[in-house]
């Protein structure tokens, strides 16, 4: 039997696409055009001429220390997340002391304390410690409140994990340490990519840290660095959205080598 074709469905698509890619188009078209043809064409309108000059402006302007030093703080957290988060997952669902659960908990309660709250005390601590205007104290607070939520999400992907394939292990003899390298960690995929992704984002798109705990262009990261198209005359829209074309593209890049395995860490089935 032949289907009708769903008409208000297609229309309803139709209406999603223009939604979506409207936005898109008038990003992507303004970072190809000069501010002069913006201001007098419009958003909307096709560009005159093409250019690459916003994309090379940026960096002549500094964007590109911004956008190293962001990478720095990116790459930093994620191996921290990665280097805590796993042994803690796992000893959270293997254990079942009191000790272990009582580490869950509180790292349960950190989901709870929004960064803001905590901005002053931590600006003291990381002026005491010596690392106000340094990429580290940027790093370790990041770092911090990603960890409550890695947890999280790690041990729930562990908890999949069928206990006869821990039973098994045992009976050939392998000691939690094996478990853990050749068990656990690989049938974790899909959980250690969603905490990357996670991590990634948090640290990539910090506004609220960099901007109490760092000062000089030195250490000045993208979130901070867009700022610099805006001057007492106006916003260089062009350069503007050139610079944030640019920042978009590493995480999207994290995004499709990790999406299959973030995905399936998000249905919670652990990437088995």
């Amino acid at each position: 039997m032949r289907r009708r074709p769903n008409y208000l469905a297609g229309a309803g698509s139709l209406v999603w696409l223009v939604l979506v890619g409207l936005p898109l188009y008038v990003m992507l078209a303004a970072t190809l055009r000069t501010r002069q043809d913006y201001a007098q064409n419009g958003p909307v309108s096709f560009p005159d001429t093409f250019t690459l000059d916003n994309f090379t402006g940026a960096f002549d302007s500094g964007f590109g220390q911004y956008f190293l030093n962001t990478l720095v703080v990116t790459a930093c957290v994620i191996g921290i997340v990665l280097l805590l988060v796993p042994p803690l997952a796992y000893a959270i669902v293997r254990s079942r002391g009191r000790a272990t659960s009582a580490i869950f908990r509180l790292f349960l309660l950190g989901l709870a304390i929004p960064a803001q709250a905590v901005i002053v005390p931590m600006f003291y601590l990381i002026s005491e410690a010596g690392l106000y205007d340094n990429l580290l104290g940027v790093i370790l607070p990041t770092a911090a409140f990603c960890l409550p939520m890695s947890a999280l999400i790690l041990s729930g992907a562990m908890r999949d994990i069928s206990p006869e394939l821990y039973e098994a292990m045992a009976m050939d003899g392998a000691t939690p340490r094996r478990m853990f390298f050749q068990l656990v960690l690989p049938l974790s995929r899909g959980g250690l990519s969603t905490i990357v992704v996670f991590s990634a984002l948090q640290a990539w798109n910090g506004f609220l840290f960099p901007l109490v705990l760092t000062q000089s262009d030195a250490t000045k990261v993208v979130t901070l660095g867009l700022y610099d198209f805006q001057t007492e005359h106006g916003i260089d829209i062009p350069g503007l959205l050139g610079a944030v074309v640019l920042s978009m593209v590493p995480i999207l890049l994290v995004y499709l080598f990790a999406r299959r395995a973030l995905v399936q860490g998000l249905m919670g089935v652990g990437g088995k």
